[in-house]
C-alpha cells in the first residue's frame, strides 16, 4: 500500500521552506510513502522554491485558486488516477 502526504499551498512559500525538511525526514523512514505539494495558483514565489529546494517533491500546480476543499479534490483526482 502506498500513502500520498498531500499538502495543499497558497502563497505559504515560508512554511513550506520551514515544514517540508522535516517532513521529508519523516517520509524517509517509509518506503511507501510520497509527499505531493498541490499549488492553488501562488504568487509569492513558492513555486520557484519548490523547483529550486524541493525538486524531488512532485507539485500539481493549478491554474487558480481552488479554495481549500477544491483544491484537496483536485488533488486527490490527480493522485487518484495514477
Amino acid at each position: 500500500m502506498k500513502t500520498a502526504v498531500v499538502i495543499l499551498n497558497w502563497n505559504t512559500k515560508g512554511f513550506l521552506e520551514e515544514f517540508l525538511p522535516p517532513l521529508l525526514n519523516s517520509v524517509a523512514k517509509c518506503d511507501s510513502a510520497e509527499v505531493i505539494v498541490a499549488d492553488n495558483a501562488s504568487t509569492d514565489g513558492s513555486l520557484e522554491l519548490m523547483k529550486e529546494m524541493f525538486p524531488e517533491i512532485r507539485t500539481i500546480v493549478f491554474d487558480r485558486n481552488y479554495g481549500f476543499t477544491g483544491g484537496y479534490n483536485k488533488a486527490f483526482e490527480s493522485v487518484d488516477s495514477e
